[in-house]
């Protein structure tokens, strides 16, 4: 299996925002996440993470729209 990361982020200087934003979520859902690879996380642990930013990203679209 290859370790290849497709996901692009359009503007390089977010990145670091992003990974800091993901640490977040998953200290949220109680995911022991860690830098770099994390292929220990079982789908749903990683899945919850993924949902977390998901749900963080709505509540503040829908804050910015009041």
């Amino acid at each position: 299996m290859s370790n290849n990361n497709n996901n692009q982020i359009n503007i390089p200087q977010a990145r670091e925002a992003m990974d800091k934003f993901k640490m977040q979520a998953a200290q949220e859902v109680g995911v022991n996440l860690t830098n770099g690879y994390n292929g220990h996380l079982t789908s749903r642990e990683a899945g919850s993470v993924g949902g977390q930013m998901v749900k963080k990203m709505i509540e503040a679209y829908e804050q910015s729209m009041q």
